[in-house]
């Protein structure tokens, strides 16, 4: 995050009653949405929390729309029995949107050997959740060439068949700096390539932005065929060719155009979450009740900003 936001951050941090007071008033705001879009929690931009707390500080904020950890989860019914994860989120009135994530799926190699076991348990942890959309992002950090993208579709459609069973889309997430799947255009002919009802295609708003896409490339787009967001905004400082994950910026506090985006994607049929993924250690070790007041109160105007 640029320092005058994390001045503001940390002002936000020590107004947590007044911030209680705010997270209530947007939540009659997006109460009174009719357009699907829901302001969401991804589980690592609490990551520095159990499982329980970070459900606890997002429900008790007003969000319920959560894209649960996965191995948090796990790790809470390792204690507290199977199926409490579930019952945990139930009782709170949170729902899981989608669910996070596995990687090392696309690119063969050794990591791939350990990521398809990982993902058979994942799989069905997050169909235990309600979650119905795991997310898969493309990491690949070796050059390749045109020839390897048909091992890239097989590779897929095996970790598709896993989840198939499970009822789990599993989600291409394009990154920007990977060497197989960097950008919109790639990840839609990746995922209309495999041509499996278990690979879907969704879009990182910061790995849009700050990657080799190009606006018009949403008009690719068809109805219907994002299947999640995550929404965060490119930092004007540092420049992308140094920026890291960490760098992302709470929605409104960047350069990302990011209400003509959103309204793009609510023009290609978009209606769902919109899920604050954020990597900044400050912000991961921070109250979740804290983190998710914030993102209700700068998501929420990006909803309120799409035309009716």
């Amino acid at each position: 995050m640029a320092e005058i936001n994390r001045r503001d951050f940390m002002a936000i941090s020590a107004g947590v009653t007044a911030l209680a007071a705010s997270a209530g008033s947007v939540r009659q705001v997006q109460a009174a949405d009719t357009s699907g879009l829901i302001v969401c929690m991804h589980g690592v931009t609490s990551s520095g929390f159990d499982f329980r707390t970070c459900m606890e500080g997002w429900s008790r904020a007003g969000v319920k729309a959560a894209e649960p950890d996965l191995i948090k989860a796990r790790e809470h019914e390792m204690a507290n029995g199977a199926g409490s994860a579930r019952k945990l989120m139930d009782d709170l009135g949170l729902k899981a949107y989608s669910s996070t994530n596995q990687l090392f799926l696309e690119e063969s190699g050794d990591q791939r050997v350990a990521a398809i076991e990982d993902l058979k348990w994942k799989v069905e942890m997050a169909a235990s959740l309600g979650a119905d959309r795991l997310v898969i992002p493309s990491a690949a950090s070796q050059a390749h060439t045109l020839a390897d993208y048909e091992q890239v579709y097989s590779n897929l459609h095996e970790a598709a068949e896993i989840a198939k069973p499970h009822n789990v889309a599993l989600m291409v997430e394009f990154t920007r700096n990977s060497r197989l799947i960097n950008n919109v255009r790639t990840s839609l002919d990746v995922v209309r390539t495999v041509n499996h009802p278990n690979i879907k295609f969704m879009i990182d708003l910061y790995h849009f932005w700050a990657g080799p896409s190009k606006f018009e490339d949403l008009d690719l787009i068809n109805v219907g065929e994002i299947h999640h967001v995550h929404f965060a905004d490119t930092p004007r400082q540092p420049p992308v060719e140094v920026a890291e994950q960490k760098d992302r910026a709470f929605p409104g506090e960047g350069i990302a155009p990011l209400q003509k985006i959103l309204n793009k994607l609510v023009e290609r049929g978009y209606n769902r979450a919109l899920s604050l993924e954020l990597f900044d250690m400050t912000v991961r070790a921070t109250d979740p009740f804290i983190i998710a007041g914030r993102a209700l109160e700068t998501i929420s105007p990006f909803i309120q900003g799409v035309p009716g």
